[in-house]
């Protein structure tokens, strides 16, 4: 009887040292499970919406981004030239003269890229940049000098956070230089936007707190080989900006007008 008692007690201690093996192996393995590369998780879905090209892995997010640049264009492009004829003061015709000279710069560094990896790109803004549009034209005097500004600055400044973004994340390096050109561009356009003195920065912020974050646009399908990729311009107006140099930030602008400031007389 002790015989068989002493064994029981020899195999439940051996259970005992078993089980907590088992439980230490599962205790190791679990983390390199946990950060695996699972169906259904944020790496997942990174790697199911990314293609191959040969300037380094294509992500949605990236496709998005080249998109809105030319998006981007197909409105502001016509806003600035508004501003040259409509804007009442100095600063606001300067503002107008950066967003031509810009956006036709990327524009045309924009085409390039979708050229190379094989991105369709719109042709026609989207219906928020038409109504952004059709504010402007039926604005006069200084109603649309601020209507300018504001809607404007609104516009860049939620452009300027997914710049970071793109820039920040991105694996391909045609999309990685684009960012840089497009950091340069949105920043210089807030700080022509913001010189004219019109800006209502109350507005804005009560704007980015009380917007959700939707995608950029409806993600583009991924790029295909194409024969022909063309070379897409905005619809109306054509650009009447000379053509820009193939370098960063290679357009030349004056210094940003100083519109009127709180308390001037």
């Amino acid at each position: 009887m002790r015989s068989t008692h002493h064994s029981g007690r020899l195999v439940s201690g051996t259970g005992l040292i078993v089980a907590g093996m088992v439980a230490t192996l599962v205790a190791m393995i679990f983390p390199i499970w946990s950060y695996a590369d699972r169906s259904g998780t944020g790496v997942a879905t990174l790697n199911a919406s990314t293609v191959s090209t040969r300037y380094g892995p294509l992500s949605a997010l990236d496709r998005d981004f080249i998109t809105k640049v030319r998006l981007a264009g197909l409105w502001e492009l016509p806003a600035g030239q508004q501003a040259q004829t409509k804007g009442t003061t100095e600063a606001v015709r300067t503002a107008g003269n950066h967003l031509i000279e810009g956006h036709t710069y990327l524009d045309a560094r924009v085409r390039n890229v979708a050229a190379r990896i094989g991105l369709p790109l719109p042709n026609q803004p989207s219906d928020q940049q038409k109504a952004w549009l059709e504010t402007l034209s039926a604005a006069q005097g200084e109603e649309y000098d601020r209507e300018f500004a504001n809607i404007l600055r609104l516009a860049h400044g939620k452009v300027f956070s997914v710049v970071a973004q793109v820039r920040a994340t991105t694996r391909n390096s045609l999309v990685r230089d684009l960012a840089d050109d497009a950091n340069t561009t949105v920043l210089d356009h807030i700080r022509v936007l913001e010189a004219t003195g019109l800006v209502d920065y109350d507005a804005i912020a009560r704007e980015a707190a009380s917007a959700s974050a939707p995608p950029i646009t409806n993600s583009p399908a991924p790029p295909v080989p194409l024969n022909d990729p063309g070379s897409p311009i905005p619809v109306t107006p054509s650009p009447t900006a000379p053509s820009p140099t193939p370098s960063s930030a290679g357009y030349s602008l004056p210094p940003a007008a100083q519109g009127p400031r709180e308390g001037d007389g």
